[in-house]
């Protein structure tokens, strides 16, 4: 029988000596001190995730899609209706959807999983293991979940993080699919940064006045019901965000705990995460933001977790897909430092002036 609690153990951070001695070595490869940016923070961050200097190139990036539901679409916050998250499951696992192109051409692999899809579609049985209802609750009058299915979501989200690290995952990029999904962040995000509706109401999927309307109401609505149990991030995700971030929280978290790297895309991933650092205090240490969209919730949860985006190319569809265009970012990051040869190994003089201590 499972412990009727979700609980973490306390996170061990990335490896300081590593971190130390990535940036010992980058002042010692034939280029100036810094002169590489943030592609020298990042390989200095990917060597004290990987607790070595320098880093292993990686070798079984993987994204791991999270699909469901959620009953919010109902109130026409969307600009798609919510049987397109079905449908899109399907072009996903026959490969033809952005996420299956830009992974392959990053040199990723694509699971996808289907949490709270409103469907019991044939081809949709074999990624149904971890199925935790169809859809949610309308979060604007109800609660998307029960406090079983809340549990359920974030211990699937749990099992998932652990196969993928013993199946030798290096890297893991958290997508979403579902209709509607960028409700619920905006509530979780709004919830937790203390904002307010208007400030974190967007777009999404491309809708009009009215629907941001109808969008904001909801928005307003369901936040006056996070609110009441904002001390407690089980509560705050039955209440509020569908078995699909609920088990994406719970993955961010496990990623964590198993101390492998995970690469953020937009709003959806950004919210999950908010509420994992909060299940699981100083996670975010493992992961990096692969981007910032246009959307008002994902700049402010990127504030809130300090986390600065590698691109902002106003990638807003989901999926992973920005995380995985900033994939080869890291990829480079972390050759710079294990192949550029040093200024010793090329017989290439050094600065006449030590750089400042950064």
């Amino acid at each position: 029988m499972e412990p009727d609690n979700i609980e973490f153990p306390e996170i061990t951070p990335p490896d300081d000596h590593a971190r130390s001695a990535a940036i010992a070595l980058h002042d010692k490869l034939v280029k100036p001190a810094g002169s590489l940016g943030r592609l020298e923070e990042l390989g200095v961050w990917i060597a004290a995730c990987q607790g070595q200097s320098p880093p292993r190139p990686f070798t079984r990036p993987r994204v791991v899609v999270f699909a469901g539901d959620h009953g919010i679409a109902a109130k026409g916050v969307s600009a798609y209706p919510a049987e397109v998250t079905a449908q899109l499951l399907g072009t996903m696992l026959t490969g033809g959807a952005a996420i299956n192109v830009l992974a392959a051409a990053a040199g990723a692999s694509v699971r996808v999983v289907d949490l709270a899809v409103d469907t019991e579609a044939p081809a949709t049985r074999a990624i149904g293991e971890f199925k935790v209802r169809r859809g949610s609750g309308s979060i604007d009058v109800e609660d998307a979940l029960t406090a079983d299915e809340a549990k359920k979501a974030i211990r699937a989200g749990i099992a998932i993080a652990d196969a993928e690290v013993d199946g030798g995952a290096d890297l893991l990029i958290p997508g979403d699919l579902g209709i509607g999904n960028s409700t619920p962040a905006s509530v979780l995000v709004a919830a937790l940064t203390g904002s307010e509706p208007v400030a974190v109401v967007g777009r999404g999927s491309g809708i009009d006045d009215d629907a941001w309307m109808r969008k904001a109401t909801a928005v307003r609505d369901a936040l006056r019901r996070a609110r009441a149990v904002l001390a407690d991030p089980v509560d705050l995700l039955r209440t509020t965000a569908g078995a699909d971030i609920a088990a994406m929280a719970g993955f961010l978290a496990q990623a964590a705990v198993r101390r492998t790297p995970v690469v953020l895309d937009g709003l959806v991933a950004c919210a999950a995460a908010l509420v994992a650092e909060d299940l699981a205090p100083g996670a975010r240490r493992w992961w990096v933001a692969g981007q910032r969209t246009a959307e008002p919730a994902h700049a402010l949860a990127l504030e809130h977790l300090d986390l600065g985006p590698l691109l902002e190319l106003d990638v807003r569809l989901g999926e992973g897909t920005g995380a995985v265009t900033a994939l080869p970012l890291l990829m480079m990051a972390a050759r710079v430092l294990a192949e550029t040869a040093t200024h010793e190994q090329a017989g290439v003089s050094g600065p006449l002036i030590a750089a400042p201590a950064s």
